[in-house]
């Protein structure tokens, strides 16, 4: 029986991964199941895209719909036009999306056309800010799925707000957390580790790249001078976006801590985090690395759709304004950052479990 994975920006990497490898054990052991990658070309750099499947022993897709490129709603309606081509030519049993990208949503409503279910692993999240493009992508696919696999009892509580039946709603953990586990053996250092004289707990990570904190150069540019000011001269590993990068070139007197490097795979942007003193971002799945890595982690934002790391983890929601980060990163540097712990089933298993209830589901 065929399912599709979806994948299509460099989030879905991590989480499609340990699926792929939990589908490939139960096929060996006479499994029902097999699977057909689609690749929906989102992301069609190699340093946002490429790496990530060499690295993370991803195969390469049976199918690229190279549909990159321009506007949300062209590449939505690129990403739909061609996946919908592919189902009416070989349709599948069920199409599994990840995540909360535009991949997701276009490729959950293109099957849903065709009337063939879907599945959504991290369904639930919510921050509860429309201004998000990855907010409405979770509202709409989790509007039309089928299957619900959460990664916290949180977002169970979400759906079933919704109207969606317990007996939809599968709580199994996070599958990003399976590939950070399977992996941290393998971190290693960037390249320009011995050049910049680095050393564990005498650095910060950055990253930064929601639009809020980028798109303006003028309150970007005030950003960058509070992390600056308040790291205390420390090095601050920027590793830079492409949407940051655009935003970046506008912005004059940076501080002099700051050491800009492009994206960077998954082994070494991970060791960076393992080690780093605090990482300070805006992207959510980090946050859910560091909780698990016991890393403070800074997060530039007003809401969060991944409450657990703030509740349970190492995270702190600092928001938008600068001057709340200097406050911040003294609360660090006095020692006074809070330990954390571990959400439940975000034990390196996730993928299993999933893979054990599509069986039930598809094969009953």
């Amino acid at each position: 029986m065929l399912i599709d994975i979806i994948a299509g920006a460099r989030p879905n990497f991590m989480k499609i991964a340990p699926i792929i490898k939990a589908l490939e054990v139960r096929a060996s052991e006479g499994g029902p199941l097999r699977y057909r990658l689609v690749h929906t070309g989102q992301h069609y750099d190699a340093r946002m895209s490429g790496a990530f499947f060499e690295q993370l022993g991803i195969p390469q897709p049976n199918v690229n719909l190279e549909a990159g490129g321009g506007t949300q709603g062209e590449q939505t309606a690129g990403i739909m036009v061609s996946y919908e081509k592919l189902l009416m030519e070989s349709p599948c049993a069920l199409c599994l999306v990840v995540g909360d990208v535009t991949s997701t949503m276009a490729c959950a409503i293109a099957a849903q056309k065709l009337n063939i279910p879907v599945a959504h692993v991290e369904a639930g999240i919510r921050s509860g800010d429309w201004t998000m493009p990855e907010e409405i992508n979770r509202m709409v696919t989790d509007s039309i799925t089928n299957w619900f696999f959460t990664t916290s009892e949180w977002a169970g509580g979400n759906l079933r707000n919704a109207g969606v039946d317990d007996t939809r709603i599968f709580f199994v953990g996070n599958t990003m957390i399976d590939t950070l586990r399977a992996n941290m053996p393998r971190f290693s250092a960037p390249d320009f580790w011995d050049e910049r004289g680095l050393h564990a707990g005498e650095y910060f990570v950055v990253t930064l790249h929601r639009p809020a904190n980028v798109d303006a150069s003028g309150s970007f540019a005030a950003m960058l001078k509070a992390i600056g000011a308040g790291t205390r001269g420390l090095p601050v590993i920027f590793p830079v976006h492409p949407r940051t990068a655009k935003t970046l070139s506008d912005v004059i007197d940076l501080p002099e801590n700051l050491v800009f490097a492009d994206p960077q795979p998954y082994l070494q942007f991970n060791y960076l985090v393992k080690h780093a003193k605090a990482v300070i971002t805006d992207s959510g799945g980090i946050t859910e690395e560091t909780t698990v890595m016991g890393v403070p982690c800074l997060t530039l934002r007003d809401n969060t759709e991944r409450p657990e790391t703030v509740e349970l983890g190492t995270n702190e929601l600092v928001g938008t304004n600068p001057e709340a980060l200097g406050p911040a990163l003294d609360k660090l540097f006095a020692g006074n950052w809070k330990q954390g712990g571990i959400p439940p089933l975000w034990d390196g298993k996730t993928s299993e479990r999933i893979v054990a209830a599509l069986e039930q589901l598809l094969c009953r």
